[in-house]
């Protein structure tokens, strides 16, 4: 590290503008070639996947992305007035000539009467494209909505729902501005000095800008989430910061003890910068994680959010050692460099005032804050035990877009189960599959839960035949009862009808996907916490050798986490203060969202841990004593690390202003949770249970020690300086 930041310091102008050329290249290429955000998955084996298979070997018009055009007349006209009736029927032949259209069934014609609502206010019809959602370009969505609301007028309201709509309308993100702002607030408050206060906004904002180039190129080469953009900014803007504000902060101290401007950076990179890289490599490890789920939907989010880390840390580690080259003392106000000159070491690095009285407080008194921290933790994570995953369904959408409006515009006329039908497939060969299948829609249409179903449709297929039978619930697709009559109708009630037949019916549909969606995840959730928690505890073993300190830290990671989600169950799940952040409906939380969440946040919050334990590692070594070690750790990053977390919390709130549902479970998720990190566990809780453990704390086994590499974070001690417990200690020089 002191040679990247020795030669980034000398060579500051060269690297300078080598972060611009390659901004600049990076935007240039992506704004030429465009972006191919797709939003997709496979979930092979499962029953929704063999139905949407069978669909695939049918009619090439029958597979692929169906939308629904919704129409309600106004006042107290009808849908089948002759005025009406006429300006669907011009809007749904102006559809039909749309490109890629294979085929329309108007609420009109004999094979749609079904699609009129009983009191004739409301109809649909039926859109089908010759290629799935994800394989339709964004252009051909946005020209299909507009072509829609073309349709309305006096007498009509129209609407679209479907996927293809749903990817035309997603709002564009609003956070990123705000967040920006907020941090840099913070950041003069903290430092005193604009200067100061725009590297690390300028470090991030140039690594972002170039990770964000980078990913609309690489969505060319591999399948990545539309929402991925998003997830970098809300990610990379609350770390990239953060990293700048540590090595920054480091290097005012060494200033104001009276440093000269490069000795100063290098020792901010070889210490602070150090903690950095590991931090930002155990992020990118956790989000690397989700690759072990085995499914494809997050191997791209997790390589574009990896991408937005990995270039704010080295942009910390080589762009902000040149901007703080260039700007020298300047970096401190005038009022601080006047000071500099009286400021000692040992009360520039150690800490003062509020922090330090602080941590003499929990030295003194350890128990307490353990106890009520603790318990504070608890009482937010308890509706954690209600958490409910699921798909939040489109009725949960911003009341202005046009999916919205269709889902209300369905509940009026036919019920809310008309938002998400299942799908009901099985090839048919002969008459008797034929005679079970009718057996199977009979018993399904008098099952619980069921509104109506449609009569089957037979469409040829490679080998013989493939039936359909379109299912509507009574209830919203993204409520239990919807979940609990999928459940029944795989696990006894198709199966009771087509008993003693060799037919095979599969359910599939949007519902029907992301509930197995929910089931693969719920599966392959405890190997994949149990992967990251376990490299985690290995590389934090390595780095402190130590075996309690990286048990303490997965520990207090997993509290963070579960309080988070705690928080995210009362407000989407329950309602509670739901208002607040624009979600109008209460819903399940998106079934992907605890590992998204588990990855960033176990990252994240490992972040604190290296920073705080780093000093604190570095008292140890100095001071032998781990009562002093801990209340100087405690001293000395106290101030840094809440106003890192604050940053934090500000940059992720600002993501809550747009209104995606899932950008603000993200933002709110992770503000509690380094929330929580920051202020009650780094500052109260690991200090308490470090003083009460004592020198326990770095017990490891001699056999171990012997075995493990040595790879140290903190600053080399001065041999005059140093005492003998930095050796391993044992068992018995622990009691």
């Amino acid at each position: 590290m002191r040679a990247v930041a020795t030669w980034c310091v000398r060579h500051r102008l060269l690297v300078v503008a080598g972060w611009l050329v390659t901004l600049a290249l990076c935007t240039g290429a992506a704004r030429a070639a465009g972006s191919d955000y797709v939003s997709s998955f496979t979930l092979p084996g499962t029953d929704s996947a063999r139905a949407g298979e069978l669909l695939e070997t049918a009619a090439s018009n029958a597979s692929g992305d169906t939308e629904q055009i919704v129409v309600e007349s106004r006042a107290a006209g009808q849908i089948t007035d002759p005025a009406a009736r006429a300006r669907v029927e011009a809007l749904l032949a102006r559809v039909a000539e749309l490109p890629r259209v294979t085929r329309v069934v108007s609420p009109y014609a004999p094979e749609g009467a079904a699609q009129i609502s009983r009191d004739r206010r409301v109809a649909f019809a039926t859109v089908t494209f010759d290629g799935g959602a994800e394989e339709l370009p964004a252009t051909l969505g946005k020209r299909f909505v507009e072509t829609v609301k073309s349709g309305a007028g006096p007498e009509l309201k129209t609407a679209v729902t479907g996927q293809l709509a749903e990817a035309a309308g997603r709002p564009a993100p609003v956070g990123a501005a705000f967040g920006i702002l907020a941090a840099a607030l913070v950041l003069l408050l903290v430092f005193g000095s604009v200067t100061a206060m725009l590297l690390p906004v300028i470090s991030a904002v140039a690594s972002l800008g170039t990770a964000m180039a980078l990913v609309e190129l690489l969505t060319h080469v591999m399948n990545i989430a539309d929402n991925s953009a998003e997830l970098i900014l809300l990610v990379g803007l609350g770390v990239g910061i953060d990293y700048a504000l540590f090595i920054v902060t480091r290097h005012r101290q060494g200033l104001a003890a009276g440093r000269d401007v490069e000795s100063s950076i290098v020792d901010a990179v070889r210490t602070s910068g150090r903690a950095v890289l590991f931090a930002g490599c155990i992020v990118c490890i956790s989000i690397l994680g989700m690759f072990a789920l085995g499914v494809d939907f997050f191997y791209g989010m997790a390589v574009a959010t990896s991408i937005g880390v990995a270039l704010t840390m080295i942009a910390a580690l080589t762009l902000l050692p040149a901007l703080l080259g260039l700007l020298g003392p300047r970096v401190l106000s005038r009022r601080q460099r006047a000071r500099a000159a009286a400021a000692s070491t040992e009360g520039a690095e150690t800490g003062s005032g509020f922090w330090d009285r602080w941590s003499g407080w929990i030295a003194r008194r350890p128990i307490v804050p353990a106890v009520v921290a603790l318990g504070m933790i608890v009482v937010i994570s308890l509706p954690l035990l209600s958490l409910r995953l699921g798909s939040s369904d489109q009725g949960n959408h911003p009341p202005q877009a046009t999916t919205r409006q269709a889902y209300d515009m369905l509940s009026r006329g036919f019920g809310p189960g008309f938002n998400g039908p299942f799908y009901l497939t099985a090839a048919v060969n002969g008459p008797d599959q034929r005679a079970a299948l009718d057996q199977v829609a009979g018993a399904v249409s008098r099952e619980a839960g069921v509104a109506r179903i449609a009569p089957p449709q037979f469409m040829p297929a490679v080998g013989g035949g493939v039936a359909l039978i379109t299912v509507y619930p009574a209830t919203a697709p993204q409520d239990a009862a919807t979940t609990a009559l999928l459940d029944r109708l795989r696990e006894t009630v198709i199966p009771r009808a087509h008993d003693g037949s060799d037919l095979r019916v599969h359910v599939g549909g949007t519902t029907a996907v992301f509930a197995d969606f929910a089931d693969v995840l719920s599966a392959k959730l405890p190997l994949f916490l149990g992967a990251i928690v376990g490299l985690s505890f290995l590389v934090l073993l390595v780095v402190f050798r130590s075996l309690v300190v990286p048990l303490t830290a997965a520990v207090m990671n997993l509290l963070s986490i579960g309080a988070a989600f705690g928080v995210l169950v009362a407000v989407f799940q329950w309602g509670r203060l739901a208002e607040v952040i624009g979600v109008t409906r209460a819903g399940p939380i998106e079934s992907y969202m605890p590992a998204m969440m588990f990855a960033i946040v176990f990252g994240l919050s490992m972040d604190y841990q290296v920073f705080l334990l780093t000093r604190v590692h570095e008292e140890w070594v100095r001071t032998g004593d781990n009562r002093i070690a801990v209340r100087r750790g405690i001293a000395a990053t106290g101030r840094t690390i809440t106003a890192a977390a604050l940053i934090m919390i500000l940059v992720f709130a600002a993501f809550m202003l747009g209104d995606d549902r899932i950008i603000k479970e993200f933002g709110l998720g992770l503000a509690v949770a380094v929330f929580i990190d920051a202020v009650v566990i780094r500052s109260a809780l690991v200090p308490a249970v470090m003083q009460l453990l004592g020198r326990a704390n770095w017990w490891l086994p001699g056999w171990l020690s012997r075995v493990l590499p040595r790879i140290t974070l903190e600053e080399e001690v001065d041999a005059s300086q140093a005492t003998p417990p930095s050796r391993t200690l044992s068992a018995s020089e622990i009691r």
